[in-house]
């Protein structure tokens, strides 16, 4: 049977239709293969180059131009300038700091300038401050002999000798000091015109739990019983030393005023040795403040110590001064300070450091006799020079070296 030609034709349509790409058929939308040849807009004969080692990782570590500003990395140059904001900002911050101190060192240099004033040179009203040896049986009649000849031609009226310490109730074992009665009758035999102190202290419970709580009327009442009992001893005086004490300290006070009638009644000496002065006005506060520790005490804390006491030590040692002439410049203001507020009827004595340590506070390199002496005759010069109840007092027999004696003789004595 003859075919038609129309179904033959839609035949042919069919077949045509089944062999032609998919990706070219009519009518359908293929979105799953992606296109391959060159781009939109490309030249026919323009193909992709390859990819150089390393860019896939370049790529993936671009940040998203679509993301957020603030999650993008600052540019370098804007990184580069907070840099040398924060750096101009702390060298202000540190230049703030250091000015008050290069201007407090510089003049401290500048205060051991110039020539001590003539006669700025022993009254005879020197101490020395000896150790426990001296009651606890280890020195005999020959060491006092061999002190003997020490002390001849010196300016030392004093011997402040270590009896305690105190417990922290303030009572004092007899067993502290079993030698006393021996030494001051030795020391009355070999050298007449010398007095003997009883060296009394502990440390004070203000800056931890542990010490001499003053604030307690009955650790008061002890320390009078235990000065009563020094004295009965033989010693001449008691010198008390009790660390650390703040500036201001009311009880210290209260207690000097008690014996100072206990030591008068006896007819004995009463001495303390006493912290350094604010070199600058209310350091104390600010250095207690910084480190709970005031080292310093305020000037006129000072004057209120030294009108209840017959003799007042400076320790002007362990200032933290780096150099000679700053712990000279630095002794020579404190020793201003003091005679400015130390009343006529009380001898003022400031300490020296026969003694030669490495630490923090303290540079045996710096801290010297000779720097201490020139010190101590240039603030007496400029404050008053003819003061009659000024000394000096040698801190400590035990660590004095010949080159420390001979110092002394030489630039105070002479």
């Amino acid at each position: 049977m003859d075919e038609n030609p129309r179904d033959e034709s839609r035949a042919e349509e069919r077949r045509t239709d089944e062999n032609r790409p998919a990706e070219s058929r009519p009518g359908e939308n293929r979105t799953d293969t992606p296109p391959t040849g060159p781009r939109p807009g490309a030249p026919p004969d323009a193909t992709p180059a390859p990819p150089r080692p390393g860019a896939e990782r370049e790529t993936a570590a671009e940040p998203d131009a679509a993301a957020p500003a603030a999650r993008r990395p600052a540019p370098p140059s804007r990184r580069r300038s907070r840099t040398r904001r924060i750096l101009r900002l702390a060298a202000a911050v540190l230049a703030l700091l250091l000015l008050p101190l290069l201007t407090a060192e510089t003049a401290l240099r500048l205060n051991y300038t110039g020539d001590p004033a003539p006669g700025t040179r022993t009254r005879h009203r020197d101490a020395l401050w000896l150790g426990h040896a001296w009651v606890d049986g280890r020195k005999t009649d020959q060491d006092v002999r061999a002190l003997a000849r020490r002390l001849r031609d010196t300016g030392i009226r004093d011997l402040y000798v270590h009896t305690g310490p105190l417990e922290h109730d303030g009572t004092l074992p007899e067993s502290a000091h079993p030698k006393a009665r021996w030494l001051t009758a030795a020391v009355h035999r070999e050298l007449p015109d010398v007095r003997v102190q009883a060296w009394l202290g502990d440390t004070l419970a203000s800056e931890s739990p542990d010490g001499l709580r003053l604030d307690r009327p009955a650790t008061r009442t002890a320390v009078l019983a235990s000065t009563r009992a020094v004295l009965a001893s033989g010693f001449q005086g008691a010198h008390f030393d009790l660390e650390p004490l703040h500036s201001g300290d009311r009880d210290y006070l209260r207690l000097l005023d008690d014996l100072r009638a206990l030591t008068h009644a006896r007819g004995a000496v009463l001495s303390v040795a006493a912290h350094q002065i604010d070199p600058l006005p209310a350091f104390h506060s600010f250095w207690g403040t910084t480190t709970g520790h005031p080292k310093w005490w305020s000037q006129a804390y000072f004057g209120q110590v030294a009108r209840r006491v017959d003799q007042i030590a400076v320790m002007s040692y362990d200032t933290m001064q780096p150099l000679q002439g700053l712990y000279g410049g630095y002794v020579a203001q404190q020793t201003s300070l003091a005679l400015e507020v130390t009343p006529d009827s009380t001898d003022l004595l400031m300490g020296q450091p026969f003694y030669h340590e490495n630490r923090f506070g303290h540079w045996a390199h710096a801290e010297t006799v000779p720097a201490a002496v020139r010190g101590v005759r240039l603030g007496l010069s400029r404050t008053d020079a003819g003061r009659a109840r000024f000394g000096v007092a040698l801190y400590v027999d035990f660590a004095a070296t010949e080159a420390d004696w001979r110092a002394y003789r030489e630039n105070w004595v002479r």
